[in-house]
């Protein structure tokens, strides 16, 4: 196994808003079986088809426009870039021996900001999940290597940097930062066109509607509401922008349906979800090891399946609250879940981990708990400041709670 390839998993249903399994893990090093007629999947293209600050706004669609899709994709194209990635993983044969072995994906991005020294791509967290190397390719075919600047694995978003001194003046005069729209405006029945490196082939441009908006849709980790549409997105459309009429990005492809009964359903984050989470990936700061930020908890995952089993809500069971913590001392108890973290959905803890690594020792946050209260769960706002990293106790690491992928540990 060479390449990377889509895990699917089975819908749990598609009554009323489409409530599906849907998994973001799109670069992963997998066989691509298909465990049902129904999944919903990402859209990372698989490897045997492979070929001063700045800061994110946002403009008003107007639907109506006449210009045509050629131009539209003329206009847009120069943002748009192909991602490459490089994972090493390891793996086990079928005596139980484990090595290690290198594997490749392809994706989208497109360009969202420029400061003095950076040139910032915004993509799916699936894509560059656990990349050891990751490349850009620009519409003028030019590929130059980039860093992940950070990621936000609860909204599946990232941000990929590539220094300007990297990139050539040919380069920089054929290319542009992505004009930006409003998802809130967005009407369902207005076009929509889908442009990224489909199958990893290049860029490749599709053109639909906008079927719905607002689908929730369940991942293995986390629930999301997406923009529906029926333009085509493909594998290696992770990442790519779904743009309207005019050119502006109204969403960021993420997932389609597949199903043998089903055409066309596919699903992009709206970018007015996404643009603050972006902008707190360009803007985070630099956080030393020595600033580092602690909270003081370990925690589990609470997936869809274990909320609707239990009837819990969905995001991160506080199992323990370190004695003298930040989270203890801002009133936090066992038997919490985390739903919130410094105003952005925290439902994961790797996601929790992420958002964490962006504040520094001393940060004040505001956090979001579900709290059990006569056998119903109540919002509870809490205001932590956070601790510092190195004066905690090291932390045991806990076994995770059946197969959710969940995992305890503090933070």
């Amino acid at each position: 196994m060479t390449e990377k390839d889509f895990l699917r998993i089975t819908t749990y249903a598609a009554v009323f808003g489409l409530v599906g399994g849907i998994t973001f893990g799109g670069v992963n090093f997998a066989a691509n079986k298909l465990t049902a007629n129904s999944s919903i999947e990402s859209t990372a293209a698989p490897d045997d088809e492979e070929e001063k600050q700045a800061k994110v706004s946002q403009t008003s669609s107007s639907a109506g426009s006449s210009s045509g899709v050629s131009q539209v994709a003329e206009e847009v194209l120069p943002s748009i870039v192909a991602i490459d990635v490089q994972i090493q993983e390891n793996v086990s044969d079928i005596f139980g021996r484990t090595y290690e072995q290198k594997g490749s994906g392809s994706g989208s991005g497109f360009i969202v900001a420029q400061d003095e020294d950076n040139l910032y791509i915004a993509t799916n967290n699936h894509v560059v999940a656990d990349a050891t190397e990751v490349s850009v390719k620009f519409n003028d075919e030019k590929v130059v290597n980039a860093t992940v600047k950070g990621t936000d694995s609860d909204a599946d978003l990232a941000i990929v940097q590539i220094p300007l001194s990297d990139i050539s003046t040919e380069t920089m005069e054929s290319i542009k930062v992505a004009n930006l729209g409003d998802s809130d405006d967005v009407k369902v029945g207005e076009q929509a066109i889908a442009i990224g490196n489909a199958l990893g082939y290049g860029t490749s441009v599709t053109v639909g509607y906008i079927s719905a908006k607002e689908r929730e849709v369940a991942s293995e980790d986390v629930t999301m509401k997406l923009l529906q549409t029926d333009a085509a997105i493909n594998p290696g459309n992770s990442g790519g922008a779904l743009v309207d009429v005019e050119g502006k990005v109204i969403g960021i492809n993420s997932a389609k349906y597949s199903d043998e009964q089903v055409e066309g359903m596919g699903f992009a984050i709206p970018i007015s979800t996404a643009v603050p989470i972006i902008n707190d990936i360009i803007e985070a700061q630099q956080v030393s090891e020595d600033e580092a930020a602690y909270l003081g908890i370990k925690g589990s995952d609470v997936p869809e399946e274990y909320a609707q089993y239990y009837n819990m809500p969905e995001g991160i069971y506080v199992g323990e609250v370190s004695e003298d913590s930040p989270a203890q001392k801002a009133g936090l108890l066992t038997g919490d879940i985390i739903v919130s973290f410094n105003g952005r959905e925290a439902t994961t803890m790797a996601g929790l981990q992420e958002k964490l690594g962006r504040c520094k020792a001393g940060d004040k946050v505001k956090m979001t708990v579900k709290r059990l209260d006569n056998g119903e769960y109540k919002d509870v706002e809490l205001a932590v400041t956070l601790g510092r990293k190195k004066d905690a106790e090291p932390a045991e690491t806990q076994e995770p709670r059946g197969n959710n992928g969940g995992f305890g540990y503090e933070n």
